[in-house]
């Protein structure tokens, strides 16, 4: 018998995919997204400093670590004006990463994209409800969307700092999104911000090891 909890799927879960990528990544990562996991997307955007014919969506911003925050500010407000209607869910992952989409589509699938919500692996410190990691990928709602362009369109959201993922987790906590649960019916995390091998690989009890140490909930290790 499945006691899980019941998925609702009165909302659609069209999931818009966005890659944060530069120039030099497009042979070596971002070719291998297009030809895999980015298929299962409903609609995928490059995003670069320059336009290419891979296709790449041209942003007004440098490469670099310094720029992150303002690529994803740059990427969001673009989505925000150019393909709002052709999703519910946004999806923004660097060009090293990789979704199961469906899996995502099932954890989406249970919440409502009107309400302003976003997901993906929870921090803890410097933002009081938390923030999502940027490494492992994070989701905004619809309606999150809108209330992260409209915090930089009146001034309530700034580019506070080059950390990328805490800076978008203020502007959240600053236009009352809301971080949402993406663990599994088991509590298990769902985005995963390093490579597999610090999850997968059986580990006896110990101390919290650094690359959890950061997690808001308590780590299940089997």
């Amino acid at each position: 018998e499945n006691k899980g909890p019941a998925v609702n799927f009165s909302h659609t879960t069209r999931i818009l995919c966005w890659i944060m990528t530069g120039p030099k990544n497009l042979e070596s990562r971002v070719k291998h997204i297009r030809e895999t996991w980015a298929k299962r997307c409903d609609k995928v955007l490059y995003m670069s400093s320059v336009k290419t014919d891979f296709p790449t969506v041209e942003l007004n911003v440098s490469e670099g670590r310094d720029n992150l925050y303002w690529k994803t500010i740059r990427a969001f407000q673009y989505i925000h004006q150019h393909h709002l209607d052709e999703a519910e869910w946004f999806l923004k992952a660097d060009d090293d990463t990789f979704v199961v989409v469906e899996n995502l589509r099932y954890t989406l699938s249970k919440y409502d994209p009107e309400k302003p919500l976003y997901l993906g692996r929870r921090f803890t410190p410097f933002i009081s409800q938390g923030y999502m990691s940027g490494g492992a990928g994070y989701v905004l709602s619809k309606e999150a969307l809108r209330r992260f362009v409209k915090g930089f369109n009146n001034g309530e959201c700034t580019h506070f700092s080059t950390i990328e993922d805490m800076a978008l987790g203020k502007c959240m906590e600053t236009m009352k999104v809301e971080p949402a649960d993406s663990r599994d019916v088991k509590g298990r995390q769902t985005f995963h911000p390093y490579p597999p091998d610090h999850y997968l690989v059986r580990q006896p009890p110990r101390p919290r090891p650094w690359y959890l140490l950061y997690d808001h909930y308590t780590p299940i290790e089997v």
